[in-house]
């Protein structure tokens, strides 16, 4: 009794007799298709845009942290920023941490908003 359940199962998805064998393969590309246009082009473009900013990034800009740190920055490295958040106060963060420029919208989520 198990056996013909599985017979019927496979039978199901064997082909007509004639078909081309490509026709199978159709619905798959269509999920990759949806998925790449929904999902992954749209991270695509967010980390673009993302990397144009930081690339953007001059001394005097007032930015903000995705962590929440506000301060203006006083000098650039390839990998960090130097902040001044207080008179006499400077701090280093790295560059893939800074948010947005204030009084702008975000251009990165500020830090624990991707874990909920």
């Amino acid at each position: 009794m198990m056996i013909s359940g599985v017979d019927a199962m496979f039978a199901m998805g064997a082909l007509p007799e004639g078909a081309n064998m490509w026709v199978q393969f159709v619905p798959f590309a269509i999920v990759l298709g949806i998925f790449y246009f929904i999902i992954l082009l749209p991270m695509k473009k967010k980390q673009q845009k993302v990397q144009q900013f930081l690339e953007s990034l001059k001394v005097n800009d007032r930015i903000v942290t995705t962590g929440g740190i506000y301060g203006t920055v006083t000098r650039l490295d390839d990998q960090k920023v130097q902040i001044q958040v207080a008179d006499k106060v400077r701090i280093d963060v790295a560059r893939a941490s800074i948010g947005g420029i204030q009084g702008q919208d975000p251009v990165q989520e500020p830090a624990g908003a991707r874990d909920s």
